[in-house]
Formats: structure tokens, C-alpha cells, sequence
């Protein structure tokens, strides 16, 4: 027993270290902490953000899983800049990735309302990042310090738009993680995010229900053969018209809650995109999910992936603009 102890406390610290370089490694030298402290007149910008958060979050609980859904999207292409909130022909709201992301009436209410208070003072990009942080403590998950100091970017283009596909192996993702300058654990964390949101059929039927590999009538038989049934018989039959259901990607009794569920229905081989189960199926990842479901280590190392991947690309000082509203161009 005290051997086990022992190797327990290792591990424990070993991921404790593991963290720590995780986290100087998504530094970026000119983000600050407090940025915005003093520069909105007797307001304090994270409090602003805090507050129509939390209102919004009252009445429309999945508006955390449209904000880290948001956030991936917007930092993933380009860095986090803003490119995505902007309108018009061409730009990257538009790419079909991008289509069903959500969240952008939150971001314009802060925004209007800071603006209100301190005119061209708060970047489109920060009030994404603030908000996103603030929707996970409201969620369940630990609420975490965020640097600020982002300045919002001058381009938008649809055909920047390159993201993992629903069916991404491992070997896949770990090299568009990797472009991002993020690990293969960060992928593993970040990935954590979909503990909360839901997809729809269409998404999975052709994948994992009724043509895998490109086999008429195949099931993915890394899918929990109960599972596959309730989908097929009940969710996802095979029709047209059930296309647009919709698919829970966590349990649905903790599919509004950032926690540990998600990690364990994979184990389970419940999870519910390619890219999730993968995880499992895989060697290079599958300890990862072991120790994720089997620990709390997800509640303060999924905020470590989320400042890594807060911090991506972003633009600083005198680069881009501070816009007036976020889905134009000043």
C-alpha cells in the first residue's frame, strides 16, 4: 500500500509538471494579466463581461457549449483575432465548419455595453476569451485567471477555414493540434469540451450507424453495440427526416456540466464522434483518458489547455485594430 501511495503521489506529480510546461509553453509576452485595469473609468471590464455572462447563462444554460465552441473555432484559424465574428461574403462565419457556430449575440451585447462605458478600449477577441472563461465556472468547471491584451485583426477569408473533421483519427488531429504549437495532451483536453453541447445525425450516420468505412448497412464497432441500437431504433433511424436531431455528446443528464463525463463514456466506448472514441482506441491517447476519467485532474487542466489555446497567434501593442463593433471592420 505504501508503495502504491508512493507511485500515486509520483504520478500526481508528474502531471502537476507536465502542466506547468504546458502552460509557459502557450505564453505570450505582451498578454498581461489585469490588462484592461484603469482603462474603462471607474468600470472593471472582466466584471462587465462576468455579469451578462452569468444573465445569459441563467436562462440559456448551453451557451457554455456554444462558447468553447466559438473560442476553438475562432482560435484554431488564424489565432484568436476576431476573424470569425465578422459579417459578409467570404469571411470565415461563412465556411461551412462554421456555419452552426453560436454565441455571437453574446459577444455583441458586451461588447455594446463596454463600449457604452469605455469607446474603443476592449477587443472583440478578449471579450470572446473572457467570456468563454466565465460560461465554464458557471458550468461546473473551475473558474481560471485569463491574460488579456488581444487586438482584433484586419482579415477574414473562408478559405482559411481548416478544421478536424467529426471522423479525424488520433495521428490526424495531433498534427493540426501540433500546428497550433499545442500537444497531444492539450488535443485530449480541449477535446474534453464536447462533456458539454450536442451534434446532430447527420453528423454520425453515415460514419458510425449505417456506412462505416464506406460499408453499406456497417456499424463503427468501436461504438458500444447498445448504444448503436438506442441510436438506430430511437435517435437516428435511418430516414432523411431525422437528420437534423439531435445527438447529446455527453450523457445527457451532464450534458449542460464540465466534468469528468465525458472521458468516462469513452472508456465505456460511448463516445459519440470518431474523433472522441478515437481517443480510446488508440494507444498514444488512451492512458490520457484513463487518467482523466479516473482522477479530478480534468477540472484544472482543462483550464491549462484553454489559456494555451487562448494565447495562439493573437495580436498585440499596435497590431490590428480595436473595433467599434465586432462584426465590422472599422
Amino acid at each position: 500500500m505504501a508503495l502504491l501511495s508512493a507511485m500515486q503521489g509520483k504520478a500526481a506529480l508528474l502531471v502537476v509538471a507536465l502542466a506547468v510546461l504546458w502552460l509557459a509553453a502557450g505564453s505570450h509576452a505582451q498578454l498581461q494579466n489585469g490588462f484592461y485595469k484603469g482603462k474603462c473609468g471607474g468600470s472593471d471590464v472582466e466584471v462587465i463581461v462576468q455579469g451578462i455572462v452569468k444573465a445569459r447563462f441563467g436562462r440559456d444554460a448551453p451557451i457554455v457549449a456554444h462558447l468553447l465552441r466559438l473560442q476553438f473555432h475562432e482560435c484554431a484559424v488564424n489565432g484568436c483575432d476576431g476573424g470569425l465574428l465578422i459579417d459578409g461574403p467570404g469571411t470565415e462565419k461563412t465556411a461551412p465548419p462554421n456555419l452552426s457556430v453560436k454565441g455571437y449575440d453574446l459577444i455583441a451585447d458586451v461588447k455594446a455595453e463596454l463600449e457604452r462605458r469605455c469607446p474603443g478600449v476592449v477587443s472583440c477577441s478578449d471579450i470572446e476569451i473572457l467570456a468563454t472563461r466565465d460560461a465554464v465556472a458557471l458550468a461546473g468547471g473551475q473558474n481560471y485567471a485569463v491574460r488579456t491584451g488581444r487586438r482584433d485583426r484586419r482579415q477574414s477569408k473562408a478559405a482559411d477555414v481548416i478544421l478536424p473533421a467529426p471522423e479525424s483519427t488520433v495521428a490526424q488531429a495531433t498534427a493540426f493540434f501540433g500546428k497550433l504549437g499545442l500537444s497531444q495532451m492539450d488535443m485530449v483536453l480541449l477535446l474534453g469540451a464536447h462533456t458539454v453541447g450536442v451534434t446532430h445525425c447527420s453528423v454520425i450516420k453515415s460514419s458510425r450507424l449505417y456506412s462505416y468505412g464506406g460499408r453499406a448497412g456497417a456499424t463503427d464497432p468501436s461504438l458500444d453495440p447498445y448504444y448503436a441500437f438506442v441510436y438506430k431504433t430511437y435517435v437516428c433511424p435511418n430516414t432523411a427526416s431525422s437528420d437534423d436531431n439531435i445527438v447529446f455528446l455527453d450523457d445527457q443528464p451532464s450534458a449542460l456540466k464540465v466534468d469528468t463525463s465525458y472521458y468516462k463514456n469513452l472508456q465505456k466506448r460511448r463516445g459519440v464522434l470518431s474523433v472522441d472514441q478515437n481517443l480510446y482506441g488508440d494507444g498514444s491517447t488512451r492512458w490520457m483518458v484513463d487518467m482523466l476519467a479516473n482522477s479530478d485532474n480534468f477540472s484544472w487542466l482543462f483550464p491549462v489547455a484553454l489559456v494555451k489555446l487562448s494565447e495562439v497567434n493573437v495580436l498585440t501593442g499596435t497590431q490590428g485594430e480595436i473595433r467599434r463593433v465586432c462584426n465590422t471592420f472599422n
